[in-house]
């Protein structure tokens, strides 16, 4: 401590000698600070003044600077705000954008915008209680799009449903315009490229045409399915798949069939699902409702086999509705596949057949089955060019040919009826070289000694024979009629036709003329002339065979060709016609026969022949001259059954039961009868015969008759049973009968015979002859 004091007190005085040292600096010093004191002062007064003076004059600006900081203040809010807004204003606007899009059901752009504005947009500012109720929104406007887009499926489907008869019609029309035989390369081209069009169709659908243009041309067609769902143009969005093609009529060129169908509620709809990876259930869904569509399209009406446009109206609805799906084949992945395609074309293919097979058996108009057949084959053609199979169809035209070739037989039936019925049977008269020549470019005929003649002549046939040949040629243009764009070889038509007018020849021309053979009232003129007519068609055939030759350019020469029956019907229906003149001849003998009036008592004799026989002989003098123009042998035919016929009745009448008695007088007036015949037969009313052959009809009568008038019984029972006896003719059965009627008449007329000697000598030779007649008729039959 005494150290630390010692230590202080040495401080001490260092510091007194330092102040001392340093007095008057410091009195200098403080005597400056005082005058420094008060220039302070006066810059204190001054710093004052000039402080209120500033306060008073900065009042101003800090209340500019107060507002300045308000203005700051509302800046970076409003920065901020704006900053929000704009993250906010798309999200406002694409939420917007859906909204217009819902409302002008732009729904496939309105799923896009959907799905940006959850995935995109919102996640930025989902913060705000609007996005949150927004983000509750979107599954409902999900279901939304998808039941409106469904809605308008079903609308489309309805409206193909109801217009697929038109989109066929179409089809079918533009077939038919490709079909047309002028430029057959551009058509072939067509086909080539529209071919080659419909399967690049992928992704590609049709745009809607313009207001006020009747029709886009091909290049316009179709667009990118994206470029159409974003277009904003309300008419595509709202139509019903149908488009008008009510102002395309007066154009040269045929629509196509998919230019009536807009297909873009169908592409909306399937890309919906597949966004919505509901695509399967779409996909089940089209094809379920489509098999019903087509179920519903197969049914076809019950009259349809009353008219055409019935059969129209069941093919275009089968090709309106296949033309859709093959599109929607092309330009869809998936929605419908080959597989699907195939499996309805199956099931349509086999009710189509089996409903015409029905109906077309209704049929009975040739013309409206001809009609048939040209639609169904344009209703294949149509199908085939989608590349459908339709064989099967082709197939059944063969059946409904067959069916045709009836129909024609039926129809030609009445024709060959018609003309028959009106025909008057006689041979056609002309009266100058133009009617000559008219005839015979009707019917293929060569008379040189009828071209001699001068006018008037007559052809030896009648009217009906041209008449009957034209048919025919008609009935065989007809069947040719029937084959076309069947797709067959010329062999095939060839024998199609030949087998159809052997039908023809055989069984409706051979009907018609068996039935006027046969008809009651036919006369013997005309009989005459139909074997007359019968016998020039029978030469026709031949030009038949070249006519058919020459419009199917198939060679009668070939193997497999079949020849015309028309030489045998014609035949056959000449041989009717000859038994029929035969029939009738004899026929017309009984009637005059039935007038014979003998008095089988009798003892007078007449010298004369009957009444009714002279009629009988001049009705066959005058029947047989209009035999002129009749084969030979008919003529001679005729005449001879005529002849056999008058003397078997002759025969009958001698022998009839009924004529129990009959005199040698009634014999003898019996036997100038068979004479007058005789004379006839001597006379040859038919040129040919040699010399008594006719006569030989009567041999059997005038052996008998000269044996009981000569009453030769001696030389006849001598010889009987010699090739060479004079009786030979004469059967002893018939001798006895007619002994009988004799011996009888002895009997019974002559009640004192028995006591006149030559009476009795008669009765006892009769009854010797008759008793010899009795041994040869057992000795024959033992």
């Amino acid at each position: 401590m005494e150290k630390l004091e010692t230590r202080i007190r040495n401080h001490d005085r260092e510091i007194e000698k330092m102040c001392n040292f340093h007095y008057q600096g410091f009195v200098d010093s403080i005597t400056e600070l005082l005058k420094v004191r008060g220039e302070a002062q006066k810059l204190k007064n001054q710093v004052t003044d000039t402080n209120r003076k500033l306060q008073h004059e900065g009042k101003e600006l800090v209340i500019a600077m107060e507002e300045l900081k308000q203005c700051r203040l509302q800046q970076r809010n409003i920065s901020a705000t704006v900053d929000k807004l704009m993250l906010c204003l798309p999200v406002l606007e694409m939420y917007s954008k859906l909204r217009d899009q819902m409302k002008t059901k732009r729904h496939y752009p309105a799923l896009k915008t959907l799905e940006h504005l959850e995935h995109t947009y919102l996640p930025q500012v989902s913060h705000y209680r609007f996005c949150k109720v927004m983000v509750d929104n979107i599954p409902k406007l999900r279901e939304e799009i998808k039941d409106v887009s469904m809605s308008d499926l079903k609308d489309f489907l309805e409206s193909i449903r109801k217009h697929s008869d038109k989109i066929g019609e179409t089809a079918m029309k533009q077939d038919e315009y490709m079909s047309l035989p002028a430029e057959p390369f551009l058509q072939s081209q067509f086909k080539y490229l529209k071919a080659q069009q419909q399967r690049n169709l992928d992704n590609i659908v049709l745009q809607q045409p313009r207001i006020g243009s009747k029709r886009k041309s091909k290049k316009d067609v179709y667009t990118i399915f994206d470029a159409e769902m974003e277009s904003t143009s309300p008419k595509s969005e709202q139509d019903s798949g149908i488009l008008d093609v009510e102002d395309e009529e007066d154009d040269e060129e045929v629509p196509g069939a998919q230019d009536l169908v807009d297909f873009s509620p169908v592409y909306r709809c399937l890309h919906i699902y597949s966004v919505l990876g509901a695509r399967e259930t779409f996909e089940n869904y089209y094809r379920k409702q489509r098999r019903k569509q087509a179920r519903l399209v197969l049914q076809p009406p019950s009259n349809m086999h009353e008219t055409l446009d019935g059969y129209r109206k069941y093919f275009n609805q089968i090709v309106g509705f296949f033309v859709v799906e093959d599109h929607i084949l092309h330009t869809t992945q998936g929605l419908v596949n080959r597989a699907y395609i195939d499996e309805l074309w199956e099931m349509a293919l086999s009710k189509t057949i089996a409903a015409l097979r029905t109906h077309s058996s209704y049929c009975s108009d040739p013309n409206l089955v001809l009609d048939l057949k040209n639609l169904i084959v344009l209703f294949a053609d149509t199908l085939q060019v989608y590349g459908f199979p339709v064989n099967q169809l082709f197939d059944m035209l063969l059946e409904i040919r067959d069916q045709y070739s009836e129909t024609l037989l039926k129809k030609w039936a009445g024709v060959f009826r018609n003309i028959l019925d009106s025909d008057n049977y006689s041979p056609i008269p002309v009266t100058s070289e133009e009617t000559y020549k008219k005839v015979v470019g009707q019917f293929p005929f060569q008379d040189i000694e009828l071209e001699k003649q001068p006018f008037p002549k007559k052809f030896p046939f009648s009217e009906f024979v041209p008449k009957v040949y034209n048919q025919i040629k008609e009935f065989i243009y007809a069947c040719l009629k029937f084959s076309e764009d069947l797709h067959l070889s010329s062999t095939e038509v060839d024998d199609m036709i030949r087998k159809s007018t052997n039908l023809l020849l055989t069984r409706t021309l051979s009907n018609s003329l068996q039935n006027v053979i046969k008809r009651k009232n036919i006369g013997l003129t005309e009989l005459v002339q139909i074997i007359i007519n019968t016998t020039h068609l029978e030469k026709s055939c031949k030009y038949l065979e070249e006519f058919i030759t020459n419009i199917t350019n198939v060679l009668p020469e070939t193997v497999h060709t079949t020849k015309l029956y028309g030489t045998t019907t014609f035949k056959d229906a000449r041989h009717a016609a000859e038994e029929e003149i035969y029939t009738n001849l004899n026929q017309k003998i009984d009637q005059f026969l039935q007038l014979a009036d003998y008095d089988w008592m009798t003892g007078d004799l007449d010298n004369k022949a009957s009444d009714y026989l002279v009629d009988l002989i001049a009705f066959l003098r005058s029947t047989f001259a209009v035999f002129t123009h009749l084969p030979g042998k008919v003529a001679q035919t005729a005449c001879m059954s005529a002849c056999k016929h008058l003397a078997t009745s002759l025969m009958q009448l001698l022998l009839e039961a009924e004529v129990r008695q009959l005199t040698l007088g009634a014999l003898q007036q019996f036997n100038l009868d068979v004479r007058e015949c005789e004379q006839f037969a001597r006379s040859g009313p038919v040129p040919g015969f040699q010399e008594d052959t006719l006569q030989l009809a009567f041999i059997d009568l005038r052996q008998l008759l000269d044996l009981f008038i000569q009453w030769d019984w001696s030389t006849y029972l001598a010889d009987y049973g010699q090739p060479n006896c004079k009786y030979l003719r004469v059967n002893p059965v018939t001798a006895l009968t007619l002994l009988e009627k004799m011996k009888d008449t002895s009997r019974k007329n002559n009640m004192f015979a028995q006591f006149r000697k030559n009476e009795r000598d008669k009765q006892k030779l009769i009854d010797t002859v008759a008793k010899q007649l009795r041994g040869l008729i057992s000795s024959h039959h033992s």
